[in-house]
């Protein structure tokens, strides 16, 4: 057990410090291939704070654990908003800029509505799989399109000045991104094993840990880029990589999973954690784009939505200690 709690405590610090590398080298190495700010801000950014979790389910559904994958990836995304949302708009009230947020904030909402599609027959399949990566492509082909027409917005200058802040020479980029990848791979190895031991030994199912040990880890790096781009003013950047990271995790991390070994949907997931992170994406879709005009989020919808997560979080662990 001590070997479990150890390999999980390592495998995260190692995982949340090696995301970060990977993430810098991702968008440095995309800005000097030519990829537009908006591009590298909707697409690289998002996709690299989600590579955690894509790690750590597509290494669970291939060791035969896709209850642990399912839940880290609806868990990341009910911590993206509860937690990390919730906190960071505490601290300070995130305003909301962004043309294209604003678009992809509906877009993510319909996303959550498909997955129960995947999910209502109590399973997701390799097709339910397919259908999910198939969406991504779709999403990635708009994404890459309007990053090429798009003009002016205020998520490509949050980007240009992150990037401005950390600029590298190409061959560190690259160096940072293998660096970060190879870390990736070993640390999510090393969680996942850990994770499954300490689910084993207390009796809990995976998908209960995926939801809330792991879901939490894999979403520090979001919290502290988050963090960070609020401390300078970056509001867009911070709904930026909540809203990418929510697309990811969604559509990326369980259709491959999926894809790997189809993945048997516990009825809890339909009851339980489907619905509240539906929820959680609808305040965030009203609160960012706003009854009137500008989208804000002020310190009461901030607390409500931290609440939220405190709340849910608090029933996983009641659930857990009445089956015992």
């Amino acid at each position: 057990m001590l070997m479990a709690i150890t390999a999980v405590a390592l495998g995260l610090a190692v995982l949340v410090w090696s995301a970060d590398r990977f993430v810098d080298g991702a968008a440095a190495t995309s800005r000097h291939l030519g990829l537009s700010p908006l591009l590298i801000g909707m697409v690289v950014i998002g996709l690299g704070t989600s590579a955690p979790e894509l790690m750590v389910s597509a290494l669970s559904a291939w060791q035969g654990n896709p209850g642990l994958a399912l839940g880290n990836a609806y868990g990341s995304n009910i911590a993206n908003i509860g937690l990390i949302v919730g906190f960071v708009a505490l601290l300070s009230p995130l305003i909301m800029h962004s043309q294209v947020l604003r678009q992809e904030l509906p877009l993510l909402m319909l996303v959550t509505l498909a997955s129960l599609w995947c999910l209502q027959d109590g399973a997701v399949s390799r097709w339910d799989a397919v259908l999910l990566l198939a969406m991504l492509a779709a999403f990635l082909t708009y994404s890459i399109i309007r990053g090429r027409q798009q003009g002016s917005d205020t998520l490509a200058d949050n980007t240009t000045a992150d990037l401005d802040i950390q600029a590298m020479t190409l061959k560190r980029a690259i160096t940072w991104t293998l660096v970060g990848l190879v870390l990736l791979i070993v640390s999510s190895r090393l969680l996942v094993w850990g994770a499954v031991d300490i689910a084993s030994a207390f009796g809990v199912s995976d998908l209960v840990i995926g939801l809330t040990v792991v879901a939490i880890g894999t979403s520090l790096p979001e919290l502290a880029s988050s963090i960070s781009a609020v401390r300078k003013n970056e509001h867009d950047l911070v709904l930026g990589n909540v809203v990418g990271s929510n697309l990811f995790n969604t559509l990326a991390v369980v259709g491959l999973a999926g894809v790997i070994d189809p993945i048997d949907v516990d009825g809890a997931v339909l009851v339980r954690d489907w619905p509240v992170m539906a929820g959680l994406t609808l305040a965030l879709t009203v609160f960012g784009i706003g009854w009137k005009g500008q989208g804000r989020i002020n310190r009461l919808e901030a607390a409500l939505l931290l609440g939220t997560f405190i709340a849910y979080t608090a029933w996983l662990v009641m659930s857990v200690i009445g089956t015992r």
